[in-house]
């Protein structure tokens, strides 16, 4: 009824287009704002961050030794779950213009970086890509290696962690998410007893 109203504005007074202008605009608006936050985005598409689902992939750390004595090393592992109607963008993508999934760690003083381990990905075809795309589904672990210096302080320590990645389904991409962690680490005197943990992750990397 309102597009009726403006297009017979011809024959109407200057009020009366003028009231029915803001009448569709009040009608109209509500619903665009609506469809812009729901609607997904395709890959084509320029990403507006935090539009992408919440809860896409289930994400856990662990801490390789318990505790941590100075001076050895030890590692984290970010184990992602993704559900069967997802996936994520590889670390190695395969083209500059997809994103890619990453670690990244705010260390403390005396936890050094010494590397980070991706798991290398499945090549597989999707509706909405010309070409096979890198990508991780199911679960998959990602691996950082720390050392803790001769003059770590002992004691309980946290840092966060941010995995970065884009999730997709199988016509559509996401806006890319990152999901913040907050490790904690117990770090001991040099030569201090320590146990390896959860061996069922650390011993197939």
């Amino acid at each position: 009824m309102i597009y009726g109203w403006i297009r017979s504005c011809k024959f109407c007074g200057a009020r009366l287009c003028a009231a029915a202008a803001i009448l569709f605009a009040v009608a109209v608006a509500p619903h665009a704002v609506c469809a812009q936050q729901e609607a997904p985005v395709h890959p084509d598409s320029i990403a507006t961050p935090g539009m992408a689902p919440k809860g896409v992939a289930n994400v856990q750390w662990y801490v390789s030794r318990e505790p941590v004595p100075r001076n050895s090393d030890f590692a984290i592992a970010v184990v992602v779950e993704i559900p069967a109607a997802y996936h994520m963008n590889a670390h190695k993508v395969s083209d500059e213009f997809l994103i890619p999934t990453t670690l990244a760690a705010d260390l403390p003083a005396g936890i050094h970086q010494v590397d980070t381990t991706y798991p290398p990905g499945k090549v597989q075809k999707f509706a909405f890509s010309p070409a096979p795309l890198n990508v991780y589904q199911g679960k998959v672990t990602i691996l950082m290696k720390l050392r803790a210096a001769a003059d770590a302080k002992t004691g309980s320590s946290e840092f966060p962690l941010t995995l970065h990645y884009q999730a997709c389904n199988e016509s559509t991409c996401f806006p890319p998410v990152r999901v913040p962690l907050r490790v904690s680490v117990e770090l001991a005197d040099a030569g201090a007893p320590s146990r390896a943990t959860h061996p069922e992750i650390f011993a197939r990397q």
